[in-house]
């Protein structure tokens, strides 16, 4: 009798503790929003300092986890349409950027250009001026990030494959980091995030001298350039 009574309790015991009460409400399912994609005529309104709002707000909402509701099969077919983005953002390589996330961004919001140490070429230039003279983008904004793996290679020297030639970009910026007052080395935080403020200038620098085009649009007040550091331990985006 013990045998049967210990075995009926072994066999209850789960059932009575994963039986759903019929009458308990479902938890209720978020619903997206079905957020319409910028039209041309919404992008012309736009001025340069509205973009820029809404960058700062969209990473206010990052850093909450207070992130909007997206339905993005619906907005990847309304995009489909055309595009009409807010921005261009130069962003680095770095998998930990996610740059559309930590701007509350979606489809068909913002051009993103990346490459690692957030420089720019000719190629990144070509990017740019289409983003803003041929689809209208406001904005164009530089990203660096906190400990940049290309800016303490820079700051290493490495010589490695292509790198070498890439981390000549960035060196520029190591130069002129040498009014620095503390250690001046990739192991050295205060001073990584201090030459990779300087790359962030030194970009958009180069973004005025070598494209006269984007030049004359900022002189005209039809585009910013701007520069920003994003930290990855907080994911606060600071505007320079």
């Amino acid at each position: 009798m013990m045998v049967v009574f210990f075995s009926c309790q072994q066999t209850q015991r789960p059932v009575q503790q994963n039986v759903e009460q019929p009458n308990s409400p479902a938890a209720p399912m978020p619903t997206p929003l079905r957020e319409r994609v910028l039209s041309a005529r919404e992008q012309q309104d736009l001025t340069p300092g509205m973009v820029i709002a809404a960058l700062q707000e969209g990473n206010r909402n990052f850093v909450n986890n207070d992130l909007t509701a997206r339905d993005h099969s619906a907005m990847v077919r309304n995009a489909s349409r055309g595009q009409y983005p807010k921005a261009v953002i130069l962003s680095c390589l770095d998998s930990r950027v996610p740059v559309e996330d930590i701007f509350n961004k979606g489809i068909g919001d913002i051009f993103v250009a990346r490459v690692a140490g957030n420089f720019s070429n000719e190629d990144i230039l070509g990017s740019i001026e289409y983003g803003c003279k041929v689809a209208g983008a406001k904005l164009v904004l530089v990203l660096g990030h906190e400990s940049c793996g290309a800016v303490k290679a820079a700051i290493d020297n490495v010589q490695l494959g292509n790198i070498t030639a890439m981390l000549t970009k960035i060196k520029p910026a190591v130069r002129q980091s040498a009014d620095f007052t503390g250690i001046k080395t990739s192991k050295n935080d205060v001073f990584v995030e201090y030459v990779a403020k300087n790359n962030i200038i030194n970009t958009i620098k180069t973004i005025r001298k070598k494209s006269p085009l984007l030049k004359a649009m900022e002189d005209k007040g039809q585009i910013k350039i701007i520069g920003a550091y994003y930290q990855l331990k907080t994911g606060q985006v600071i505007f320079l």
